[in-house]
């Protein structure tokens, strides 16, 4: 990453990832690269970590647009003027301190790609000797507006891989079944048939008892009604 924390970072890695690609014309292609990465997941997958303390799909994306937001302030001082500071910055602190919880993930790639489409456009209008003006690092010393695009340029490479590698994971994650040791229902003995009118009758008694059983149940049911509507004054229910 650009301006990681803990101490500088080489640039030799950003030229690896690059892999002899022209830097300006990856990045112009970066945006549409990426949203083909984030194409199919669901903002709960985007924002899912692949594991305690590594950044989320989001947060990466959180991460390049915050990034485009300081190349382009470096290229435009440096362009601009003799030998400015470069101010290093902690990434995490970015990733974890300016809200991203609050907007969707579709948010912050439109934003990056807005701003890198605007960064495009300078570097390509920047006459040849810009190109070898420099601004004084805090991290890393002397830095040109050349090694500057080179090193963004591998950026994006080496985050678009960072993407692709959480992917892979979650799908792992989501494919992996649930409970292994879930256990079978076709090994659940079997319920008991249901008993029929017939059958439940007879568990009873004869039908005669039955039908004296209810009849008394009835009775008393009746009574108590009449009882409660002399207190209530109420009329008796129509027998």
């Amino acid at each position: 990453m650009v301006a990681g924390n803990p101490g500088p970072v080489v640039p030799e890695r950003y030229v690896q990832a690059l892999a002899g690609e022209d830097p300006i014309e990856s990045q112009r292609k970066a945006p549409k690269r990426i949203k083909k990465l984030l194409r199919g997941l669901s903002e709960k997958e985007l924002a899912r970590r692949p594991a305690e303390g590594k950044w989320s799909i989001k947060e990466v994306i959180a991460h390049l647009a915050d990034g485009e937001v300081i190349l382009g302030s470096r290229l435009r001082f440096v362009a601009a003027m003799d030998r400015p500071p470069i101010l290093g910055y902690d990434q995490d602190a970015f990733v974890d301190r300016l809200g991203i919880e609050r907007v969707k993930t579709s948010e912050l790639f439109e934003a990056f790609a807005a701003v890198r489409s605007a960064n495009v456009g300078l570097m390509q209008r920047l006459a040849d000797d810009a190109w070898t003006r420099v601004g004084l690092h805090t991290e890393r010393g002397e830095e040109s507006i050349a090694t500057m695009i080179v090193m963004y340029a591998g950026h994006d490479r080496i985050h678009e891989d960072q993407i692709e590698a959480i992917h892979a994971t979650l799908k792992v994650k989501k494919s992996a079944p649930k409970d292994a040791a879930k256990p079978d229902k076709s090994d659940k003995p079997d319920k008991p048939a249901k008993l029929g009118k017939l059958e439940k009758l007879g568990k009873l008694g004869k039908p005669e008892k039955l039908a004296k059983k209810l009849k008394s149940k009835q009775a008393k049911q009746l009574k108590k009604a009449e009882k409660r509507a002399q207190r209530e004054q109420l009329p008796a229910a129509v027998r």
